[in-house]
């Protein structure tokens, strides 16, 4: 193979130099995503390290401790890797786990490059311990996680885990093959093929991490672009398209869906009252008691002003009606401190389903609402169903 050694590293630094400046901007932009600055410094760690090898030649001055430092700033560059994926996914942080690896790869170095030289030992000893932190990647990434990261993460966990796989294999070609046929200045296809390998795998896993990041940001413009600012339920336009969506599915199983339309009694004379940072704490603790009455499949949503909205999957009107009534309770039961006063707020909840109204979105909620309207008629803070209304009652 014709390529060089030492050129091979100097092109990998100069790629990584160029993934740390994209990560370092990144990170400029977007700094309420953990992970990126310590992505960023690992690639100048990685860049720093490969490019050692190319400023001292082995009959440079300084050669050997340029070897070592060099190693070191690689394993470096690996552990920030992993510490960035961990910050990224809020996770913890194997901090004993890194110190450890880094120190081990410097004393070694150290062992086989200054006070006892051998090559091939340090290569050895080098390809596992690569290999077990680039397992580790792999691993903390090759979990289950929500379906929008799924993609980004499954591409740069597996890309972490064949570049293990070549730094065990790497360490077992060396274990087997002579002395001379390895070395930075040795141009063989057992020396060479490994770098060039490891080169393209670290750009597709600097690709993954920016794969990650991307996706991560779109997921938060999702979740900002579907989701009330105020009370953090979902907004009216996200339960609708759920709704199309819940619509298909519940034709497909012949399941039926319930609907909660939740009104807070005499809002705005609370907001008259005592103003509307009061008016706001009172919808987030609705909100709040709601979201804790739901279960996961259920979704719930502020349709607009003071209203609320709960769709429930595989539920039937007088199942809902129990949720609802409990919600109705609950909320009864919650004070709310305004200084030296204590306010008491109610709902009235007007509750219909699928088996009265059908499917279709618009159907269930003027169902519900005239539910609720009759709530509100009958004294509020009480909650009625769509079939229990008389037939001229309803549309």
């Amino acid at each position: 193979m014709g390529l060089d050694v030492r050129t091979i590293m100097v092109m990998f630094a100069m790629m990584a130099f160029m993934f740390f400046g994209l990560f370092e901007l990144a990170g400029l932009r977007v700094g309420g995503i953990r992970g990126v600055r310590q992505w960023a410094v690992a690639n100048l760690c990685i860049g720093l390290g490969f490019s050692l090898a190319y400023f001292f030649g082995r009959t440079t001055p300084g050669h050997d401790w340029a070897v070592v430092f060099g190693v070191t700033l690689i394993a470096t560059g690996a552990c920030m890797q992993l510490t960035g994926i961990q910050a990224f996914k809020q996770q913890p942080t194997y901090w004993r786990i890194v110190v450890l690896f880094v120190a081990l790869i410097f004393c070694q170095s150290i062992w086989f490059n200054i006070i006892r030289p051998d090559f091939h030992v340090r290569a050895i000893v080098n390809s596992f311990l690569f290999f077990f932190i680039y397992l580790l990647c792999a691993r903390v990434l090759l979990v289950k996680t929500e379906s929008s990261l799924r993609v980004s993460h499954w591409f740069t966990g597996i890309s972490f885990a064949i570049l293990a796989m070549l730094m065990l294999a790497r360490g077992v070609i060396i274990l087997r093959s002579p002395d001379e046929v390895i070395g930075l200045q040795v141009n063989t296809t057992i020396n060479t093929f490994p770098f060039i390998i490891g080169c393209l795998l670290q750009f597709c896993v600097s690709f993954g991490l920016l794969l990650m990041l991307n996706h991560r940001l779109i997921a938060d413009v999702y979740h900002m672009a579907s989701r009330d600012a105020l009370t953090g339920a979902l907004n009216r336009r996200r339960i609708e398209d759920d709704a199309v969506r819940l619509r298909a599915r519940c034709k497909r199983t012949g399941e039926s869906l319930a609907i909660m339309m939740i009104d807070i009694d005499y809002f705005k004379s609370i907001n008259d009252r005592y103003g509307h940072p009061v008016g706001d704490k009172v919808l987030c603790a609705l909100a709040e008691i709601a979201e804790k009455s739901i279960r996961p499949d259920d979704y719930f949503a502020r349709f607009g002003g003071e209203e609320f909205c709960m769709l429930l999957t595989a539920t039937t009107e007088n199942e809902a009606f129990e949720l609802a009534e409990r919600l109705r309770l609950a909320f009864e039961a919650f004070t709310l401190t305004v200084g030296k006063e204590q306010i008491n707020v109610t709902v009235s909840i007007g509750v219909a389903d699928s088996h009265d109204v059908g499917l279709v979105f618009e159907d269930l909620v003027t169902a519900a609402d005239q539910a609720l309207y009759r709530a509100k008629q009958e004294g509020r803070n009480q909650v009625i169903t769509y079939s229990s209304m008389r037939p001229t009652d309803t549309f």
